[in-house]
Order: C-alpha cells, then structure tokens, then sequence
C-alpha cells in the first residue's frame, strides 16, 4: 500500500509539473523544481531543472523530455527595486549532484556555471535590456548574450523570461586574466578586475564628489572581480589608487593632455561607446547605478574600460522620473535634473563633454553608427525581429501577466493598451531620440557638417568685443585651407598679421592684445578659396 501510494504521489507531482508546461513553442521551455521551497533573495538553494530546446526552428513540445539540461542548479531572486514585482527574476548556478558549480554552454553560448533568468515585468515591449546589450554587441563590445524562453516554476507558468550571461570573468564572458591572492606585485598585480557604481557599496569611495549635487552625495565603487570575500590588500590598493589617478588627472587643468591627462588612464573609445548607448536608451539609471567597468593588465594595454552596460529595464522611455521619457536631453546630464536624489553621476561624463577630442572622436562614431547599428532601419529591424520571435509565447505571458494598459511603476504616461501599441510607442519615442541627439551631438572635428545654407566656405565668431587683453577666435572651415589675418587700428598700422592652417571643421585660437590702445580695430582676411572680408572690433 505505502509502494503504491508512493508511486501516486511521484505521477500526482509529476502532473501538476507539467500542467502548465506549453503544449508547443517556439522558445525553449525551462523547467524548474524547488522540491517544495521558497527561492529566497538570498543564498542560492539547490533546486531541479530542465530544459527543452530541439533546435532552431523546431517546436519544443511540453511532453519532450529534457534534451539541453536536466539537472541541479542554485536559484535565488535577484534585482534590487525589481523585486516588489510578483514576476521575479533569479540568479542561477548550474550545479553537480554533490551541489559543485560547473560549467555547461547553454543555447550555443560559452560554456559557463552563472547564469540570469530576467524577468521583464514592468517593460512591456519585452526587450529593453535585449536592445542595448545587442546593439553594444554590434558596437564591438562585449554584453550578455540574451536568449528568449518560456519558463515554468513548480508547476506554475512564470512567462516569457530572457536568459542573460551575467558580467563574469572569463574567455568567453570579460576577457580579463584571472589574479590570484598571490599576485600582489608588478605586472601581476595591475589586472585584471571589475568594478562597478552601483547603491552596493563594498570597495571605497570616489574623493571627488558629483557635481550640482545638493546633499554631498558620494560616488560608490563596488568590487565584483575579484569578489570582496577573495581580494587581498595590495589588490585593493592597487585598483583604488588607479581608480584615483584617473579622476585626479580627469579633473586637473591638463585633462586633455594625450600623454598625462586621463587617457592615460582610460580607454577612450570604450567609454565614447558606453555614453552612445547610454544616451540612445536615455537611461535613467545610466553611468549612476549598475555602472561596469573593467582593467586588463598593464602588459596588455591595462586602461579602465567602460562597460559591459547593464541593466537597461528603465531605458527606452520607461521611467516616468528625472525625465526619464524625454526625448530631449542628455541622460548624463542627470544630477541638476534630479539634484536630491542620493545616486548621482559621478563628475567624469561633465569633464568628457568639454574635451575638444572626446567630442570630435565622438561625433565620428556617431556619425559611423548612424549608418550602420544605429540607421532607424537596423534598429526597427531588431524591434520587430524580437516582436516576431515571441509573438506566440506572449499570449500566455500577458495571460499570465495582465499588464497591459495598466500603470506599472515607473511606467509613464500614456500607456500603451496593447502590445502593438508599446512597440509603436517604442518606435516613435526612438525616432524623436534619434532626431534629437543628431541635432545636437557635438559639431566639432573631423566629422564636422558645415552648414549646408553657408556658401562661404569659412565662418568667423570671435570672443569677447570689446575685447581686452585677447581675442579668441572661432573658425569654421568648410575644407582644409590657409587663412591669412590682420589686424590694423585706424591709422592703418598692422597690429597682428597671421596664417593660420585651418582644418575642416572647427577651429580655435587666440590673439593676444595686450599693451593695444584703446579704440576701434580692423580685422580683415583672406582664405585660401580667396574669399575675403573684414570685421570690426572695439578694444577697451
């Protein structure tokens, strides 16, 4: 009687796990068991699951056995302000039968033990965190690769989640070399790790604080590789102290300096590429909050790198707050939007922006983008080839999950009543994005546009008139060209006489006018298309 009443219990169970198991699907179905236990936030508990995938293509069908995985895993709920959310998302470990890590590749991605299940509640279009790691993928950076499932949890349908890589070291994941405890001098010492800016602080404080703060909020730094519990001492001075001399020489009078400024310390084109996604997404919690960065050592190039970008739930529009659904304004612009709010951007994207270089490479990457990974053709492609892959799935998601046309925080208004609606939404909200940075990305450079209503081929404004002891002059050129400038006083003697060699684009110098009488002066000119005119200046 016991033996068959056992054996009733185990078909009982085995029934209600896949009750709710998808009939078919064109995402893989995950399968998880906690044997009866709450997933708590914190630690890991050992739970069963499986996973049915046959294939690009073909249907995964509830009553197909576990073909991809079948075995033990850690789980717990991950997220930090997600977690009021009835739809949770959980950190998961692969595991062995005696509870050890190991690592398998799942969906054809690198073979690895950590893993995300994120759980795209209050971001209805489903895909926010999948854009911007895809496009940073595009960019030629590293970011999670993400995967579309279905997944059932003890017997119940839990929705369409993404499996996510999570930020972890590892040849297939932040390619940095590993450092042991005993790596605590010369070139073992300088690398690798990663760091974060994140609400979590376990590592040190920035000595600088943001700026237009108004309550004298710090800058937090978290150590993610190596992890606090395996850190020793010289690492941890070391990283800070690096950390340190990249804001120092970020903040001093020679910042722009190729040789001693913060290039030095950082790699250019990784952050230029950070800012761009962070800036198309308008990502509220951006350069602030889930902010990663990561050094190699010194022998292998051994600068701060920007990046992976993470945690983009509240981009793309969705954040009603600091005006989060603007289409206008920069993101990194935050802290005068949202002063009091105690998780600032950090004084670094500020210095970024008066950098003559950092704006010029800037816009020349932009510009690039703008015709490749960023075309509002590549990215309304990406869009709708998401809105195809899960249009079958999401039946059962907003069944389960009936948000639609319903406030979710921090959606804004006003909200979308169908899932057609929040892409159109998306759609139109990039558009103006778009539209907005191109017109005002910085116009400097290389990749400098000249006026196209200009027919001159040089444009001069000068700085202050009337001027005292130097005049600062802005040029704009059409092309590469010489321009010949004077400048007399009104008995006709030549005060400065100069050839400057203009570069297309934006150009700055200054005259000095020191020990010059007080009056009225000519500046006249000459380019090298030989056009040539003459401007008034007073000196006082």
């Amino acid at each position: 009687m016991k033996k068959l009443l056992l054996i009733t219990c185990f078909y009982l169970l085995a029934a209600k796990l896949i009750a709710q198991i998808p009939t078919s699907s064109n995402l893989p179905l995950i399968v998880i068991n906690t044997n009866g236990q709450t997933i708590p936030n914190d630690p890991k508990i050992t739970a069963d699951m499986g996973i049915i995938y046959n294939g690009p293509g073909i249907p995964n069908n509830g009553t197909d056995p576990f073909n991809h995985y079948n075995g033990k895993i850690g789980i717990e709920i991950r997220g930090q302000s997600s977690q009021q959310f009835p739809m949770k998302s959980y950190s998961i470990e692969l595991r062995d039968n005696a509870g050890s890590s190991v690592n398998r590749s799942l969906f054809g991605l690198p073979s690895e033990s950590d893993w995300v299940l994120y759980a795209p509640y209050n971001e209805k279009t489903l895909m926010h965190n999948f854009l911007a790691y895809t496009l940073s993928r595009q960019m030629g950076r590293w970011a999670a690769n993400c995967r579309y499932t279905e997944v059932v949890i003890n017997g119940e349908y839990s929705g369409i989640y993404i499996l996510m890589e999570r930020i972890k070291r590892g040849s297939g994941r932040v390619n940095i070399p590993k450092i042991n405890t005993t790596d605590i001098a010369g070139d073992a010492v300088t690398g690798g790790y990663i760091f974060s800016i994140d609400k979590e602080a376990d590592a040190w404080y920035s000595a600088i604080r943001p700026n237009e703060s108004t309550s004298r909020q710090t800058i937090r730094f978290s150590y993610i590789y190596p992890k606090i519990e395996n850190i020793v001492t010289e690492q941890r001075n070391y990283i800070k102290n690096y950390v340190d001399s990249f804001e120092t020489a970020l903040i001093s009078q020679q910042y722009q300096h190729k040789q001693t400024g913060w290039r030095k310390f950082a790699d250019e084109n990784s952050f230029i590429d950070y800012f761009i996604v962070n800036e198309l997404s308008r990502n509220v919690d951006g350069y602030r909050l889930s902010s990663y960065f990561y050094k190699n050592k010194n022998s292998s190039g051994g600068k701060i790198m920007a990046g992976p970008v993470w945690d983009y739930d509240l981009a793309f529009r969705n954040a009603n707050y600091c005006d989060g659904s603007d289409t206008a304004g920069w993101a990194y612009r935050f802290n005068p939007v949202c002063p009091d709010d105690f998780w600032q951007v950090p004084f670094w994207w500020d210095s970024f922006s008066s950098d003559t270089a950092f704006n010029s490479n800037l816009r020349c990457r932009w510009k690039q983008l703008r015709q490749t990974t960023l075309s509002t053709t590549s990215l309304f492609s990406l869009i709708d080839s998401v809105t195809t892959l899960t249009s079958q799935a999401r039946q059962r998601h907003f069944a389960k999950w009936p948000v639609l046309g319903q406030y979710v925080w921090p959606n804004p208004q006003p909200i979308a009543t169908t899932y057609d609606g929040e892409i159109q939404t998306l759609k139109t909200w990039l558009t103006n994005r778009l539209k907005w940075i191109d017109a005002n990305i910085p116009n400097s450079g290389a990749c400098f546009d000249y006026p196209a209503n200009v027919k001159e081929s040089i444009i001069i404004k000068f700085f202050p008139n009337p001027m005292h002891e130097q005049l600062t002059l802005h040029i704009d050129s059409r092309n590469n060209q010489l321009l010949q400038l004077s400048i007399f006083d009104m008995a006709g003697r030549q005060q400065a006489a100069t050839v400057y060699n203009l570069v297309a684009g934006k150009n700055n110098f200054e005259v000095q006018t020191t020990g010059w009488a007080a009056g009225m002066y000519l500046l006249s000119y000459q380019s090298g298309n030989g056009e040539t005119g003459s401007i008034k200046l007073i000196k006082q």
